[in-house]
């Protein structure tokens, strides 16, 4: 039997109201164009960047908590008690978490953007509840949860890592003014390696286990390889988060090294699954998925060279874009573009309306501008920072912002199509 099978069994009635998922999707989409005009606004300011307050740092947190966090805020609130087959309790956690976050994300990158301590400190308070907020509620989902353990474990770990992302980020806030930190570049590497490969990344590996085979219509993949990735990817950013905040190169190296072998096993697992998928033609989604899924060794590795102190020009920013763009922004994008029709045509229709088919609620228009445009500033950008050329950046930053607007072209019309009254 396909996980399709397995995972929309009875799926319907573990459906939260269309309002909330669709709500952390569409402000994602907003948050990106926002993240790529700051990025564009700050330009002459990437090159060479370390750290500390300016337009590039706003432009990451945007990308990360406005993109990153928000899709896979709504991801886990709609799809894990499908998934786990365990309904959420209760709905108001994650209307609360939205309103929470979305005010948060805003003050804390104007903040960062400006230089405002006060909005630094407000947006940090706003999103480390939210975010307590939210791992609370996907707790309870979990705890109940007897399906799919490989899926609960990512998910565990995720949340359990929620913690140290949330105190070093408000430690680094307040550092910006109070100067509580022996060594903020240290404490914002390790936040890095947190955020992105311990929860955002594990986020996007567990789900891969039940999203790929779904739209791949494949059965599951073996699961040693996904534990065995798992553990590994638990201790390489043990070790690269230990490594951060010692300043010890060698334990960053290790890091790296045992991330490319959970990167390993995840990809091999993805190949299983490519291998025996039943839909044949994937579809520009998934030239996303198999773009990220190419990235994501690519960030490691030059992560490695880092750690090695091999030089590589602009090298911190450089692996900065290879990780949070190319990989995970180009990975949840290319599943978004799957999970937004997906839900919409299950809530499509209503009595006496037929059904909607996912292909009625996918536009392909905006989805090739997203992909050419993405793909652009994938290319521009990293050029720019190699040759520390402001006006390519510039340039890839106005390609990113194209893409953006194309997605939220896209999202705006599968929320109209949704709304749209069907006949027989």
């Amino acid at each position: 039997m396909t996980v399709a099978a397995t995972f929309l069994g009875g799926a319907k009635s573990r459906l939260l109201p269309a309002s909330i998922p669709l709500r952390f999707f569409a402000a994602a989409a907003l948050f990106q164009c926002l993240a790529w005009l700051m990025l564009l606004l700050g330009a002459d300011e990437l090159q060479g960047f370390q750290g500390g307050l300016g337009r590039p740092l706003a432009a990451v947190h945007l990308l990360t908590l406005g993109v990153l966090v928000m899709t896979a805020i709504g991801a886990a609130f709609q799809l894990l008690p499908v998934a786990t087959v365990q309904p959420l309790r209760r709905l108001w956690p994650a209307r609360a978490v939205f309103w929470l976050a979305v005010p948060a994300i805003v003050a804390l990158t104007y903040g960062m953007s400006e230089g405002e301590p006060g909005a630094l400190a407000a947006g940090a308070a706003g999103i480390a509840l939210a975010m307590l907020v939210f791992a609370a509620a996907i707790a309870d989902n979990l705890r109940r949860a007897r399906s799919l353990p490989l899926v609960a474990a990512h998910g565990w770990a995720a949340l359990a890592v929620v913690s140290a992302v949330l105190l070093l980020g408000v430690l680094l806030a307040v550092n910006s003014w109070a100067n509580l930190l022996p060594d903020q570049a240290s404490a914002a590497l390790a936040h890095f390696i947190l955020a992105a490969y311990g929860f955002m990344g594990l986020l996007a590996l567990g789900f891969s286990y039940v999203l790929v085979p779904m739209f791949a219509m494949s059965p599951a993949p073996p699961r040693l390889p996904g534990w065995i990735g798992f553990w590994l990817a638990l201790a390489g950013f043990a070790f690269g988060t230990a490594g951060a905040l010692l300043a010890v190169d060698l334990l960053l190296a290790a890091a790296a090294v045992l991330g490319l072998g959970a990167a390993g096993c995840h990809l091999a697992s993805m190949a299983w699954v490519w291998k025996r998928r039943l839909r044949k033609r994937m579809g520009l989604s998934f030239v996303l998925v198999r773009v990220a899924w190419l990235v994501l060794p690519a960030g490691l590795l030059l992560g490695l060279a880092l750690a090695l102190g091999l030089p590589v020009p602009g090298g911190a920013a450089l692996f900065g874009f290879l990780v949070l763009v190319g990989w995970l922004l180009t990975f949840l994008m290319g599943i978004l573009q799957r999970i937004l029709p997906f839900l919409a045509s299950m809530h499509a229709g209503g009595s006496g309306g037929r059904p909607a088919r996912v292909s009625e609620l996918t536009p392909g228009l905006p989805l090739k501008l997203h992909a050419g445009c993405h793909f652009a500033a994938m290319a521009v950008i990293p050029a720019g920072i190699v040759a520390g050329n402001a006006a390519l950046l510039r340039l890839g930053a106005v390609a990113g912002l194209a893409s953006a607007l194309a997605f939220c072209w896209f999202v705006l019309v599968v929320m109209l199509r949704l709304r749209a009254p069907r006949t027989r």
